[in-house]
């Protein structure tokens, strides 16, 4: 299961200082809020709090940050392997060729070349 990306819903980068971060819960709380704007939905001042409230936190937010790190390296091993796969794939579908036709086409190489020299 994918994390949810809190530094983007906070819209911050990953470096952003606990400043930072409450500046743009509380400008984003302010937007989203349901009293201040009737179309928004629940859902967003609901992600807003989660987000702030691991980012704010300085061991949740580097307990989360292993865990996007870790997230990460295991998508990024997953598209190596995938890779490896398609790469396999696509060998195993080239014409291969077999020992006799390979010693025929020596063979006949070896006889153009001759007849070339005389």
């Amino acid at each position: 299961m994918r994390l949810p990306d809190y530094y983007t819903i906070l819209e911050v980068s990953a470096n952003a200082t606990l400043e930072q971060i409450k500046r743009s819960y509380r400008r984003l709380a302010r937007a989203h809020h349901p009293d201040l704007n009737k179309e928004a939905l629940d859902i967003h001042i609901k992600r807003l709090n989660e987000a702030y409230e691991v980012l704010s936190d300085a061991a949740q937010r580097a307990a989360y940050d292993a865990l996007l790190l870790e997230e990460l390296r295991q998508a990024n091993q997953q598209r190596a392997l995938r890779r490896q796969r398609e790469e396999q794939k696509r060998r195993e579908s080239e014409p291969k060729m077999t020992w006799a036709e390979g010693l025929g086409g020596f063979v006949r190489e070896l006889k153009k070349g001759m007849r070339d020299e005389n």
